[in-house]
């Protein structure tokens, strides 16, 4: 047995991750690394967005992540009436009681389900902002806690498709990672095909942990060792998304920073490490900070793209090495 018991933590979240990774592959084909960083996203206790056409298994992804975990469950399906008070909850006058009582929407619950959050007005979609920011919700000036630990997993599809809105940067900053799905591809389409003649849904799933041990999990990913070093790394990679004035319009804010530092956290605890390396910052870099880069018009007229822009400056900052105190 290992003589430092950070490293026992670290082994036993890994192996624990990979029971809930093998559970969510059961029904997500074809899409290993965007499984694995959602997972991620969850063990350093992070909003997920999943970004696709319609059809590439968004929901199924978000279902399965949900379903893995014994918890308080409840979804949300984004459209365009949707209004603020479905979202948080709303005072309900009781004539019995000659009072207001509160009615918590379904955004009390420990994971949330936003399927097609971009469907939903900006009016509505702000709603979340307190809750994904702060883990709570003011209505009437009051204000109640949520649940924890709380995670908002939302869906969207492109920002050209119909029906659409473009979320606002402060929604888009709350979230902790982006993740992207594309088409499968032949063989792993059959494997989606069979799935669906034999009706496996992400619903059948039997949940592999519990909210408890999730907490448990999260508290080891927190404790995970960072370094001055790859402290200084993450502040120089983030600072870099600000210094490209000739490409990015808004830069990722120091949220980000603070982000990207407990996701790379949080992959060092998923691969059974008690310390975070560069490779884990490199390897966060994109999920974390590409949706919080805004570009310059003249930038996107000449096809720069958010990823490119993360590319350059991870390829220009020096990389600590282990004389730093990695």
């Amino acid at each position: 047995m290992p003589a430092d018991p950070g490293a026992i933590d670290a082994s036993w979240v890994q192996r624990r991750v990979d029971d809930l990774i093998r559970n969510i592959e059961q029904v997500v084909h074809g899409n290993a690394q965007v499984v694995r960083n959602a997972v991620v996203c969850l063990l350093a206790e992070g909003h997920l967005l999943i970004e696709g056409v319609p059809g590439v298994a968004k929901t199924t992804l978000a279902k399965a992540i949900a379903h893995s975990i014994s918890g308080q469950l409840r979804r949300i399906q984004f459209t365009p009436d949707l209004l603020p008070s479905d979202v948080v909850g709303v005072n309900i006058f009781d004539s019995g009681k000659q009072k207001f009582d509160f009615h918590a929407g379904p955004v009390f619950a420990n994971i949330v389900l936003g399927d097609e959050i971009n469907r939903a007005s900006p009016k509505t979609q702000s709603a979340l902002l307190e809750a994904m920011g702060e883990r709570q919700v003011t209505v009437d000036g009051e204000t109640y806690e949520l649940n924890s630990p709380h995670f908002v997993i939302a869906t969207q599809n492109p920002y050209d498709h119909q029906g659409t809105y473009t979320l606002p940067e402060a929604q888009l900053d709350r979230f902790m990672m982006q993740l992207h799905l594309g088409y499968p591809s032949p063989e792993q389409e059959a494997r989606v095909i069979g799935d669906a003649i034999a009706r496996r849904l992400p619903e059948q799933l039997t949940a592999v942990t519990n909210v408890s041990e999730l907490t448990k999990m999260i508290q080891v990913a927190r404790a995970t060792h960072v370094a001055d070093a790859v402290r200084s790394y993450i502040v120089t990679v983030v600072g870099g998304t600000r210094a490209l004035k000739e490409k990015v319009r808004l830069g990722a804010s120091p949220r980000a920073s603070n982000a990207l530092a407990v996701a790379s956290q949080a992959r060092a605890a998923v691969d059974g490490r008690s310390y975070v390396t560069a490779d884990d910052v490199k390897a966060m870099a994109h999920p974390v900070l590409c949706h919080r880069i805004i570009l310059t018009p003249e930038a996107s007229i000449k096809g720069v793209t958010t990823s490119s822009v993360v590319d350059e400056i991870l390829a220009s900052v020096p990389v600590p090495h282990a004389s730093a105190g990695l």
